[in-house]
């Protein structure tokens, strides 16, 4: 029996298929990214009505509505691409994402009539379930997990040789 595989294409039993490099949008990325996507369009579409519709009555929540859809969007873009300029600006989205529920939750609770209207951040998220409050955090220990999987998965890469 002849073998017509090329040799090219054969590998050596030494040789094994470089293996995937960790990613944020890979496994439980992706429901980050699921997630970060559906608050996007959630968060987009009320600041769209509410500053069409409501703006006079509320300004500073409507706009902070809106600014929350911008960070929800750039999280999810971020996280997606998963390179390292992208997981870079979706850091620091999540970490202006984090403390803008701790500031506006706490603002919202501490003095309510400068909240006439709910905000995404807006007592800490409690109209979306307290989602927006965990999600930075959960957002942020993602990528640091990731991020020491990709040093380990580099330093294997160079301890081997390739």
């Amino acid at each position: 029996m002849s073998d017509t595989t090329p040799a090219s294409s054969q590998q050596s039993p030494q040789q094994s298929p470089p293996a995937e490099r960790p990613h944020t949008g890979h496994g439980f990325g992706r429901l980050l990214v699921a997630v970060y996507g559906l608050l996007a369009l959630a968060a987009t579409g009320r600041s769209i009505l509410q500053i069409v519709e409501y703006f006079d009555k509320a300004p500073v929540p409507f706009l902070l509505s809106a600014l929350a859809a911008v960070i929800y969007l750039v999280v999810t873009i971020g996280l997606a691409r998963g390179d390292r300029t992208s997981v870079r600006l979706a850091t620091v989205a999540l970490s202006v994402e984090l403390l803008g529920v701790l500031v506006v939750g706490a603002w919202s609770v501490a003095d309510p009539a400068a909240f006439p209207e709910k905000t995404v951040w807006s007592h800490f998220g409690q109209g979306y379930g307290y989602v927006p409050l965990v999600l930075p955090i959960v957002g942020l220990w993602w990528i640091r997990r990731t991020a020491r999987a990709t040093a380990t998965s580099d330093a294997d890469v160079a301890r081997s040789g390739h």
